[in-house]
């Protein structure tokens, strides 16, 4: 059992590209399958805590109850072939654990009932659409040879879990934090206009509103050299793909989260407009960052570039290159950076490396954690 557990360990501890022929590419996939299966298991046993509201109001059950009992099944057949061809077996045996467990608790059939809408929850389902970017970055690669498992993805990924899956309680913490600071601010009279906007006429003014915040607030993370002990654990990201945006100091989150939502709590935007920009915010996290890159005979953006931020604007932002320091701060908008003059002048796409300047970030989670604290720059 310890030869297995050991070996089931072994790929989660090392990074670089899968070697096809070992069975570690079809155990890997089959290992992914049976974790979404269980995940998604969970989330309909208890949608009110593991789900996150904004996404789970356009979900339709019917073709996840089908999308699930595929998965188990070609995770069971994926799982079954290494087995018995002795290939990553380590995998194999957790993918069949995994399915095992979602067949104990409902497989597929797990009844959804009603529940409480307004409670702390964790995002489950947010794995499984950082995940859609896996193969995104593979159509799209902006760096072909950066593999899927990319040196340091563990130290990103335990970011993702604290970060994204427990958002719930952060944005909880947040929202306190907001009522007991601004809440004496909001006024009935703008409050009553913000709410009687057309919907997109109130989302764009949502996500300048809450862009122009973001910017001076991470701007200040630059020029503050108490913030930027918090803000370089963010830079320190060696490569960028789906999951680099998810390197970040848990105290940076909860600051900038609540000074973002403070102007949109105390305007009064609409339930739906909040929703739509979280959803937006949450896209662009993940795709700002992602390993990926417009196609050069028919770009995607175009002129728009000058407009929204893409991820070849926000690459140069967390780069060692002299034209990238301190520029490209907006995350939605960025034209915001051009009307303040710190948007990147460059003729070159993209940058390179990414990082910080003296490399003085130590990697893995905890130390990371700590590292504001330690530092004795």
């Amino acid at each position: 059992m310890k030869q297995e557990l050991d070996k089931l360990n072994k790929p989660s501890e090392s990074h670089g590209a899968l070697r096809p022929g070992k069975g570690l590419v079809s155990g890997v996939i089959a290992l992914s399958l049976a974790i979404l299966c269980f995940l998604g298991v969970l989330a309909f046993l208890w949608p009110q805590y593991l789900t996150t509201p904004q996404l789970r109001r356009s979900y339709n059950v019917d073709p996840m109850r089908l999308l699930r009992f595929w998965s188990m099944v070609l995770a069971g057949a994926i799982a079954l072939y290494n087995i018995v061809g002795a290939r990553a077996r380590g995998l194999a045996f957790a993918a069949f654990v995994l399915i095992g467990l979602s067949l104990a608790l409902g497989g597929h059939k797990v009844p959804v009932n009603d529940f409480p809408d307004n409670t702390p929850y964790i995002g489950l389902d947010l794995l499984g659409s950082t995940l859609i970017f896996i193969f995104i970055e593979k159509l799209f690669a902006l760096r072909k040879e950066q593999p899927v498992f990319r040196p340091e993805w563990q130290t990103d990924f335990h970011h993702f879990i604290v970060n994204h899956m427990v958002v719930g309680f952060v944005l909880l913490a947040t929202n306190l934090l907001v009522h007991k600071l601004f809440g004496g601010a909001a006024q009935d009279g703008i409050r009553g206009f913000v709410q009687n906007l057309n919907f997109f006429v109130a989302l764009f003014e949502i996500v300048l509103v809450a862009d122009l915040v973001q910017y001076w607030t991470h701007r200040a993370y630059h020029e503050v050299p108490l913030l930027w002990r918090l803000h370089a654990v963010h830079h320190s990201v060696k490569s960028m793909d789906r999951l680099a945006g998810s390197r970040q100091h848990i105290l940076e989150l909860i600051i900038t989260r609540t000074l973002v939502l403070a102007p949109i709590y105390v305007l009064g935007f609409s339930k739906e407009v909040i929703d739509a920009i979280i959803i937006i915010v949450g896209f662009q996290a993940v795709f700002n960052h992602a390993n990926v890159s417009e196609p050069t005979t028919r770009p995607i953006f175009g002129p728009l570039r000058d407009v929204i931020v893409t991820p070849n604007f926000h690459h140069w932002h967390p780069s060692q290159d002299d034209d990238a320091i301190d520029r490209n701060y907006a995350a939605h908008f960025a034209f915001i950076d051009c009307a303040f003059g710190t948007a990147v002048k460059s003729e070159r796409a993209f940058p390179e490396p990414y990082g910080v300047v003296g490399d003085y970030v130590p990697n893995g989670f905890f130390k990371q954690l700590a590292f504001p604290f330690v530092w004795k720059g």
